[in-house]
């Protein structure tokens, strides 16, 4: 009597390299919703904290700064973590080292903002007077760590474009230049708002559109990871 032999492919779930790329990939999923959830429980808890007036970077001045600073710091940490994971899935073909160097000069950039804080401004933490108030140097430190981690994560929109669209995955290519393109026209309206409601409302939309994105493409990543790096 003949006897087959069936043998399952459990490289996906055994291979050492494929697990450790996929615990990498994974805190591209925690770091956006731990980072927004983090920031509306404070938002809409700090006294004289206003979402369409004050912008998220300054939760981390006050009596509970601490806690958004732990928030950017976890935050830009999991994004370099990611960014590994992400070199290690997208490797070998197009945007395999810009995309995940650009996503990790966004995490840096995060853990920057943490250590240079905001500073105080239109009326937050209470007792601070109305306007944009003087910029000292930390603050502008801060500035300057997020301009540059907002630039290299759009662009690291754009270079998934174009990795998509070599793979043929049109949806995703659109999909990535839409949210790139969204996320730098939110960063230029905060920019040139100087405070306006509709600036800071259009940059929280964007932060979190970003976010999304960056959970999307670590989920897409998971599933594709299943050859070693």
């Amino acid at each position: 009597m003949a006897t087959t032999t069936h043998t399952l492919d459990t490289r996906s779930t055994c291979d050492p390299a494929t697990r450790v790329t996929k615990s990498l990939l994974g805190y591209g999923v925690l770091a956006g919703p731990f980072y927004v959830s983090v920031a509306l429980a404070q938002a809409f808890t700090r006294d004289g904290f206003h979402p369409s007036v004050h912008q998220w970077s300054m939760l981390a001045i006050g009596e509970h700064g601490w806690i958004q600073v732990a928030n950017l710091a976890l935050t830009g940490l999991m994004l370099v973590a990611f960014a590994v994971g992400l070199r290690r899935a997208l490797t070998p073909g197009r945007g395999a080292r810009w995309a995940p160097r650009l996503v990790a000069t966004y995490g840096i950039s995060m853990v920057a903002a943490a250590a240079f804080p905001a500073d105080a401004a239109y009326g937050f933490p209470v007792g601070t007077p109305d306007g944009p108030g003087q910029v000292s140097w930390h603050g502008m430190l801060h500035l300057l760590a997020g301009s540059i981690g907002f630039t290299a994560l759009a662009v690291a929109c754009f270079v998934m474009a174009r990795r998509y669209a070599a793979d043929g995955r049109r949806g995703w290519a659109v999909g990535s230049r839409i949210v790139g393109i969204a996320f730098l026209a939110g960063f230029g309206a905060v920019a040139a708002g100087a405070g306006a409601a509709a600036a800071n409302l259009a940059f929280t939309a964007a932060v979190v559109t970003v976010f999304g994105w960056v959970a999307a493409v670590a989920v897409d990543q998971y599933r594709s990871a299943d050859t070693p790096s």
